[in-house]
């Protein structure tokens, strides 16, 4: 796989929206090709590239990070999601989002969120107390 050029997201709105606009005002395919390439300063194959992966970053415009233009040996496969536009894919790249926490108290690894070891806090930093000690070895009492 060989990599001809790719589009940032930002650039990839920016065309979008002036694409958009362009259509809504009525103007043909041909004089929007035309001001979106003085718009943005592309020519020729460039600009050909560009309006292909406008197309296929309105189909897939949620978490979108860039459009990669590929193109490929006689016996390499296509990736999934790659779409083909005459002899090159173009292939959108998503963001990937990190999965959230659970918010059920647990720290996803199957303790108790906070603790650090057994029991729970200290009421000392220097050991039981002697009434402590005998309130130990008596054991639970029974209610």
């Amino acid at each position: 796989m060989k990599a001809v050029t790719e589009f940032p997201n930002v650039t990839l709105t920016k065309g979008l929206a002036a694409k958009n606009t362009l259509a809504a005002e009525g103007k043909s395919p041909e004089e929007i090709q035309q001001s979106i390439g003085e718009s943005f300063k592309y020519e020729a194959e460039k600009l050909k590239y560009f309006l292909a992966a406008l197309d296929v970053a309105a189909q897939n415009t949620t978490n979108l990070r860039r459009v990669l233009v590929v193109g490929l040996a006689e016996n390499e496969v296509a990736p999934a999601k790659a779409i083909k536009v005459e002899e090159h894919y173009y292939l959108p790249e998503f963001l990937v989002m990190a999965s959230a926490k659970p918010a059920d108290g647990k720290d996803g690894k199957g303790g108790r969120k906070g603790g650090k070891g057994k029991g729970g806090p200290k009421s000392s930093p220097w050991g039981l107390s002697p009434e402590e000690e005998a309130a130990k070895k008596k054991g639970p009492a029974k209610a």
